[in-house]
Parts: structure tokens; sequence; C-alpha cells
């Protein structure tokens, strides 16, 4: 009795365990969840600001902004284009850590020109310009290389693929197109031969399609059956 109760109450902890794992991760994936649409929401309006700056702010403030906001841009879309490629092109595992080590170089990029934006003395940071373009183009241009590569790899994958069936296509068409010549008589039996047996004019000669005979064909599910012809 006492191994009964035992058993039961080690059941009942462990349903107990089981169930405040499963919350905690309930908890855990939905603040994840919310902490993402907080992250996707402060991005979405802090892009929205900085074209807004880039297009309406004339001077050192708006050249920061356009830098800034190439350099999210191109960075996000190499992200995304690397992720979505990965999931089948196992390859692009090594191009995507390339990318996060240039990810490393655009966060540092991205947080100098966020500080040069509040930056009091803009003769200095008019000067710093020129080098802050400089390293922008080159982070952009590694990711832009990175994402139309991996772009032009899934394109040949589906070029060839597209060729090889294709060419599947032709030689089942062709064989769709090919039948088999019958004929009543060996080749080098004569005309005559054909006559002597009472056929009729058109015997002998190759049959270039034989019709089947419905009443032989084994129906698809969707076919009804055919009637048996009566006599009156």
């Amino acid at each position: 009795m006492e191994a009964v109760i035992l058993i039961l109450g080690l059941l009942f902890f462990a349903f107990v365990a089981l169930g405040v794992y499963v919350s905690v991760k309930a908890i855990g994936a939905a603040k994840r969840g919310v902490d993402r649409t907080i992250t996707q929401a402060r991005r979405t309006v802090e892009e929205t600001a900085l074209r807004a700056k880039s297009y309406g702010q004339a001077g050192v403030g708006g050249e920061l902004a356009q830098l800034r906001l190439a350099l999210r841009t191109s960075m996000r879309a190499t992200q995304e284009a690397l992720r979505a490629g990965a999931v089948e092109d196992a390859s692009l595992s090594e191009s995507l850590g390339l990318f996060q080590r240039l990810s490393v170089h655009g966060q540092e990029l991205d947080e100098e020109l966020k500080k040069l934006e509040r930056d009091p003395d803009r003769a200095t940071v008019a000067s710093l310009l020129p080098g802050l373009k400089q390293r922008t183009e080159r982070i952009t241009h590694s990711a832009d290389s990175l994402r139309w590569a991996a772009r032009d790899r899934a394109r040949k994958f589906t070029d060839d693929d597209l060729d090889a069936l294709n060419a599947q296509i032709d030689v089942e068409a062709g064989a769709l197109r090919h039948w088999t010549v019958e004929t009543d008589e060996p080749q080098g039996q004569g005309y005559g031969q054909a006559q002597e047996r009472g056929s009729g004019p058109t015997d002998g000669v190759a049959q270039a399609i034989t019709a089947p005979d419905p009443r032989r064909q084994t129906g698809y599910p969707w076919q009804k059956a055919a009637r048996p012809e009566t006599t009156n």
C-alpha cells in the first residue's frame, strides 16, 4: 500500500513539474513574440524617421540619415535572402557566417552614425563624412555581393531543374506521339495472297492507329460504365 501511495505521489509531482515546465515555455515563447513585435515596431519607426531626415533635412544631418538608411536596408535585405536560401541550400551556411562577421562592422558603424547625428559639433562631423561614406560603401558592397550571389545560385539551380524537366517532357511527348504500325501479314507477302483470303480492300494495309475497343477498356472511377448492347 505504501508503495502505491509513493508511486501516486511521484506521478502527481511529475505532472505538476511537467505543467510548470510547459507553462514556463509558453510564457517564454509569448515573451519572445512580444519582444520581436516591439523590436520590429521600433525598427519601423526609426527607419521612417531616417527616411524623413534623409529627404527633408539638408546638410550633415541629412547625409548621416542617408548613410544609416542605406546601411540598414542593405544589411536587412541580405540577412533575409541568406536565411531564406539556407533553408533549402545548406552550402549557404558559410555565407551566413561571413554575414554575421560583416554585421558586427555594420552594427558598429550604425551606432557611430547614430551618435554623430546628435553631436553638436557639425563642422567636425562634416569632416568625418568622407571616411564614413567609404566605410558604408564597403560594408553595403560586401552585403550586396553576398545577397546577389545567393540569388544567382538559386536561380541557376532553378534553371538547371527547368532544363532537366523540359528534356524529360520532350522525351515523354515523343513517346506519346509514337505508335506501333500493325500489319496483317509479314513483309514479303504479295497483294494476291491478301485477295485469296477474301478480305476487304483495306486488309494488308498498315494501320496507322488502331482505335481501342471501348468495351475492353478499364474505366476510371469518374467514368460511367459502358452499357451492353441490346437487341430488339
